[in-house]
């Protein structure tokens, strides 16, 4: 799938997320998810397998142990590429992921 499809289906995917409750290491579209949660659930709609299983992790983990295990996991699994390259951006930052298209907000995308 060319980048800017692939994009518009992650961006696609993680807003129909939109509603599910949080719920500490889940990954379950409708049931419950936590930041990690989410991430996990597009690559698995879009991508397929997840490349590797958590482990259990506190809800302040990386306050508590000053830990980056987002960020890195990420490196290991994420390619590293020019913003002007991107189809669409995953944020990840303790307590929250945010998942957006690289292009121009319309009314609608920014809306609340």
């Amino acid at each position: 799938m060319p980048g800017t499809q692939f994009g518009a289906a992650i961006v696609s995917e993680a807003r129909s997320w939109i509603g599910t409750p949080y719920r500490h290491q889940a990954s379950l579209k409708g049931i419950g998810c936590d930041c990690l949660g989410l991430v996990r659930g597009v690559w698995r709609h879009c991508i397929g397998t997840e490349p590797e299983s958590p482990p259990p992790y506190a809800a302040d983990w990386a306050e508590a142990r000053g830990e980056e295990a987002l960020a890195d996991a990420a490196r290991r699994h994420l390619v590293a590429v020019k913003p002007d390259e991107m189809p669409a951006t995953c944020c990840c930052f303790a307590g929250a992921t945010a998942v957006s298209p690289n292009t121009p907000p319309s009314p609608a995308a920014t809306a609340p």
